[in-house]
């Protein structure tokens, strides 16, 4: 990669307005007042740039991007249990969504059955959708045209049971397993860098993540089994600079361990997707994309040799910033999360969901569920940026981030590489100490009054509005309980003991493991039953920092 300085053209220092600056974005940047065509002397138009569809695709992965289709419009599908789920996905197709994402409640995170004692009080909960057995995905899928609807399954850990369920489903409806589109999160990586929702080290974690990845190239041609996350990492505190670092690292290793397993990288690569998060810097948001879609294409097709351009694609998932909400003058959360979807438009994202206004004091109601995905219709249809393609290309501003971005993240590739690679960079503490740093580093200007946030530490106000918050159901836990007590006892205990010895023998071994789990979830066999025999086999994973 070229290496790109910027020069100052202001000379001299710059006396900031009161309260204003440093004028620095959320990756520490320092920004210039003006940016000229000095600033991107060195950039080649023809090569860093070139046009929409076109290789190295900074300006959008297709020709003409949304003038002739839209980005999927992805809302959250979840919600206590599966039933109650499946009523809320249904309403959000008729309000005009094209897509939905199933997270998970705490206890199916953590791979824990609803009746397990260290699931009690958190059933249902994190606005999540609670799943213990085969029963419940059929009644989470209940209605939902699973050959024409885009299902993103928020499942980490626990994604190889979950895709069991769900390939489960399919085929007791009849629908071919090549016709299922959708995600499985599945990124494992990003747990250990930033979530911390695993059981297992990372190596037997690896392996049940290329299992997955082989299964869905077989059998699944249209479903992405892995989403790189940075939306997590950037949650957990990492500046956007080190979540496009850290993501796009996190993909080539998936790269590097999909070819040590025996598959062709365009085989699988081209079924790769990411998932960022848009903040509130609404420039640097932009940057990021573009930078990201140049990187992975050059990366892809000189170090990796793919030969298929649709490997060499940036296909990405957007979430409006979670982390960035107030629970102090709520409403304020609106013109957030409209900002952040503008960015996530312009920066060329192929997905995106909105949060809910209400989403720092409770589970979204149906009211902000509604008002979320409006957001992304008006700037579909009215706002115009839809009209032409990556309109802030050429923007002496907009360039000299995107290429400042892809210099730093060059910096961190080397870091990491250094360290062992993305595997023993987690294994040394390396990525908890450098988000935490990141993490201490942004509270801190809010505490000191460096970084303003509306209601929060500026323009205060003491009386709080009031705002309708979701109520869940009381009775959701026990009676979720009692079902799945029920469940288990008509169960046919020789059959779920011989599954179950088969799932530890197959974990024993090197063969593919999803044939194995959808022979035992058909036969009732619970997610947490299942994880419980994988523990025993793999062991539990304990971070001890040593960075």
């Amino acid at each position: 990669m070229n290496t790109r300085k910027n020069k100052n053209k202001d000379g001299g220092k710059e006396t900031p307005i009161p309260g204003r600056g440093p004028f620095k974005n959320l990756s520490g940047f320092k920004i210039k007042a003006v940016y000229g065509p000095e600033d991107i002397s060195q950039f080649d138009p023809e090569t860093d740039l070139g046009l929409p569809g076109e290789y190295p695709f900074t300006r959008g992965i297709h020709k003409t991007m949304y003038r002739e289709r839209l980005w999927t419009i992805r809302q959250l599908g979840s919600l206590d249990s599966p039933s109650k789920a499946s009523q809320r996905i249904k309403k959000l197709l008729q309000m005009g969504a094209t897509g939905i994402s199933l997270c998970l409640d705490m206890p199916t995170i953590m791979g824990r059955d609803s009746d397990d004692p260290l699931a009690e009080g958190e059933v249902g909960s994190c606005g999540g959708v609670s799943i213990d057995s085969l029963e419940d995905m059929r009644n989470l899928m209940e209605g939902v045209p699973l050959d024409e609807i885009s299902i993103n399954f928020v499942s980490n850990s626990q994604s190889s049971v979950i895709l069991a369920m769900f390939a489960a489903v399919a085929q007791e409806r009849g629908v071919p397993l090549e016709k299922l589109t959708g995600t499985m999160q599945n990124d494992i990586l990003k747990e250990y860098q930033a979530q911390k929702s695993y059981y297992f080290p990372p190596r037997p974690s690896m392996r049940l993540t290329m299992d997955t990845l082989t299964f869905c190239n077989e059998h699944m041609p249209r479903f992405n089994p892995i989403s790189i996350s940075g939306y997590h990492l950037a949650s957990a505190g990492a500046t956007p600079v080190q979540e496009l670092a850290f993501t796009l690292a996190n993909g080539f290793t998936y790269v590097e361990e999909g070819i040590k397993v025996g598959l062709p990288v365009d085989s699988f690569a081209p079924r790769l997707s990411f998932f960022f998060k848009v903040h509130n810097d609404f420039f640097e948001n932009i940057a990021k994309y573009r930078a990201a879609r140049r990187i992975w294409a050059k990366t892809m097709h000189e170090k990796y040799e793919a030969k298929d351009p649709r490997s060499w694609l940036f296909r990405v998932h957007t979430q409006t910033s979670g982390s960035s909400l107030t629970g102090q003058q709520p409403e304020n959360n609106i013109i957030r999360v409209a900002i952040q979807a503008l960015s996530a438009v312009l920066g060329g994202s192929q997905s995106l969901h909105t949060n809910s206004f209400d989403e720092a004091l409770s589970i979204p109601t149906p009211r902000s569920e509604k008002l979320a995905l409006r957001t992304q219709q008006i700037i579909a249809h009215e706002s115009g940026v839809t009209n032409t393609v990556d309109p802030l290309a050429g923007s002496y501003y907009v360039e000299t981030l995107t290429n400042r971005m892809e210099e730093e993240c060059e910096k961190y590739f080397k870091e990491i590489e250094g360290l062992g690679g993305v595997i023993s960079a987690i294994e040394k503490g390396y990525y908890a100490k450098a988000i935490a740093d990141s993490s201490f580093s942004f509270q801190r200007e809010i505490e000191n009054g460096k970084r303003i946030v509306v209601g929060l530490n500026e323009f205060v106000e003491q009386e709080e509005m009031d705002v309708e918050l979701y109520e869940p159901d009381p009775e959701f836990e026990r009676d979720k309980v009692i079902g799945l007590t029920d469940f288990k006892r008509k169960r046919d205990h020789n059959l779920v003991n011989a599954c179950l010895n088969e799932v530890r023998e197959v974990s024993q071994g090197s063969d593919n493991i999803m044939p194995s789990l959808i022979k035992a979830v058909k036969a009732q066999v619970t997610l947490g039953e299942i994880i419980g025999v994988m523990r025993e086999v793999f062991g539990e994973f304990r971070e001890e920092s040593v960075y």
